[in-house]
């Protein structure tokens, strides 16, 4: 079954609301919620199409967009992949030109929309920043706790608990320490550890290590929490998709002084990695916010990284 390429897009306004609008009734998936959007003609590259299709439905001409996620999804009827562009900025009003009711939503509304299933994909990387903090290992709880305050006012919404050199116990202590920083900014927490620690200290989710990922044969947690997946190769990233990840972090990317026997993948061989995993992926390893033009257009969420995203490093 050939894959129909849609160009689709995530269209937000100055108050973070997302755009969407609903099928009519005759459409395929009809009656559903989508992000706009509409198949490329022969042809046709995708940001073309893009400005094609939302200046014909919705009136608007695009003037900032990047690459979002890229879906591959097969329907009982047909195959599609969805060409996901985040659009920032447009000129225009937005309406419904061919009769279609609109409506902006805030992110964390959009599970409250019944969408086609090829959809779901694009609300996980829409409810995910483009930057993932990864904690080092704590020297002194104090200035940890501090430095992860000064990450969280910095703007930092996504937070990865690693912290190797403690034991159980003390690992949870310092979770539920983090939990409530974190939860005051608007921020969710994730542990590397076991996913059944996330209830007990209220965490809002776990990173699989990729030693732990090969064990499990079943999503861990229930849709409510979030499963991220470490990955660093092909298998390992088909096996988070089998399991139901949101999203994976696929390392290393760049060459690093942690890990001087890897080799670096690249960004070629990245997007190579992950054009049909139908889930967001993180670039870890040797990455910044230097590099999140580099990252989105290889395909990725965002980059994920310790050293250059956490204070005084």
């Amino acid at each position: 079954m050939e894959l129909i390429h849609v160009a689709a897009a995530v269209i937000e306004d100055a108050q973070g609301r997302i755009l969407l609008a609903r099928r009519s009734e005759d459409k395929h998936q009809g009656g559903l919620w989508e992000f706009p959007g509409g198949k490329l003609e022969p042809d046709e590259d995708v940001l073309t199409a893009l400005g094609r299709e939302l200046h014909e439905e919705l009136g608007i001409t695009v003037t900032q967009a990047r690459p979002l996620i890229r879906i591959p999804h097969r329907y009982p009827d047909k195959a599609v992949l969805l060409d996901v562009w985040k659009v920032n900025n447009f000129e225009g009003m937005a309406h419904g030109r061919e009769g279609q009711p609109v409506e902006w939503v805030m992110p964390g509304a959009l599970f409250d929309y019944n969408f086609p299933a090829a959809n779901r994909p694009i609300i996980s990387a829409v409810q995910l920043p483009t930057c993932y903090l990864i904690t080092p290992s704590p020297q002194d709880i104090d200035d940890f706790l501090a430095r992860l305050d000064a990450a969280l006012a910095d703007g930092i919404r996504l937070v990865q608990l690693r912290a190797k050199g403690l034991d159980d116990d003390a690992y949870k202590r310092l979770a539920r320490a983090a939990v409530v920083r974190c939860h005051a900014h608007g921020a969710r927490l994730l542990l590397n550890g076991d996913p059944q620690w996330v209830a007990e200290v209220g965490a809002d989710g776990v990173q699989l290590s990729s030693g732990r990922l090969k064990t499990l044969k079943a999503r861990p947690l229930p849709r409510e929490y979030l499963v991220g997946g470490s990955c660093h190769n092909v298998e390992e990233l088909e096996h988070a998709c089998q399991l139901g990840v949101d999203f994976a972090l696929l390392s290393p990317i760049k060459w690093t002084k942690s890990h001087p026997e890897m080799e670096g993948l690249g960004w070629r061989t990245m997007r190579e990695m992950i054009d049909k995993m139908p889930f967001p992926v993180y670039a870890l390893g040797g990455v910044s916010n230097n590099d999140l033009k580099d990252a989105f257009d290889a395909g990725a969420q965002g980059i994920a990284a310790i050293r250059s995203l956490w204070p005084g490093v």
